[in-house]
């Protein structure tokens, strides 16, 4: 079994691991990941997932030993992506745990999802640069959406590695952890994120990826629409908790 699913409370987690191939993605594989990102999707308990490449590396892209053996992942232009969920947008979010590399596809992967965990010696990278295998699993258009233009042309046309630290400081990553560390704190920051207020968290965020494809205007419309959802939905509860004295100080613990 290449890819499995756990799930604990409100966050599943997806564990890729084919650790013969450092984690690439075969064609069985892609189409097996697509489906536990749906699992997730359709399960109600289910707010946060954590994507996570087990034996210490996240996911070294497309299975190339594959593909050149005559067994290529689906290319098709509708669908499911080569790396199998890379055209979704699931309504909940998703956190990449990162060990080891993430390059060429596995850098795709990682995009997909909304936050980025990283241990302190993850590497990044477009690494197919070399090969000539391009980018079709978002890369070109999540990357400058998330570093910008010149950060993103940078890693496309060189192809360099990126460290941990780097990618941090270029918003790559959001958070950098101890070596072997990466998923305890990604399944925490997933715990953190699904015991909020669930309807404004979906909300502000629906609003977020919505915006980028809007005018402002519309974008400022769209937000409203969400929003008003949100306030229909809790948050003169959540107006009543801070006026008892919940919060106070900035605190997240009560």
């Amino acid at each position: 079994m290449t890819v499995r699913s756990e799930r604990r409370a409100a966050v599943t987690t997806i564990f890729l691991s084919r650790p013969e191939r450092r984690n690439a993605i075969d064609r069985a594989t892609a189409e097996a990941l697509a489906e536990a990102v749906r699992a997730f999707e359709r399960d109600d308990e289910a707010r946060v997932a954590v994507i996570v490449g087990e034996h210490g590396i996240f996911c070294a892209g497309a299975d190339l030993k594959a593909i050149a053996e005559g067994t290529p992942n689906r290319i098709a232009p509708d669908g499911d992506a080569p790396l199998g969920p890379t055209r979704m947008r699931p309504s909940k979010p998703t956190i990449a745990a990162i060990e080891g590399h993430a390059v060429a596809g596995g850098l795709e992967l990682a995009l997909f999802c909304d936050l980025r965990v990283a241990a302190e010696d993850a590497v990044l990278g477009v690494f197919c640069r070399r090969w000539g295998v391009p980018l079709i699993d978002g890369g070109t258009v999540r990357l400058p959406r998330i570093v910008g233009l010149g950060r993103a042309l940078d890693l496309v046309l060189t192809g360099r590695a990126v460290s941990a630290e780097e990618a941090r400081a270029m918003g790559l990553v959001d958070r950098v952890v101890p070596k072997g560390d990466a998923l305890r704190a990604a399944e925490e920051l997933a715990a953190q994120i699904a015991a909020f207020p669930w309807t404004c968290v979906v909300t502000d965020r629906a609003s977020v990826y919505e915006g980028l494809d809007l005018t402002f205007e519309e974008a400022l419309a769209n937000e409203h629409r969400h929003g008003a959802r949100a306030l229909a939905d809790g948050a003169i509860a959540g107006a009543s908790r801070f006026a008892s004295g919940a919060g106070r100080s900035g605190r997240f613990d009560d």
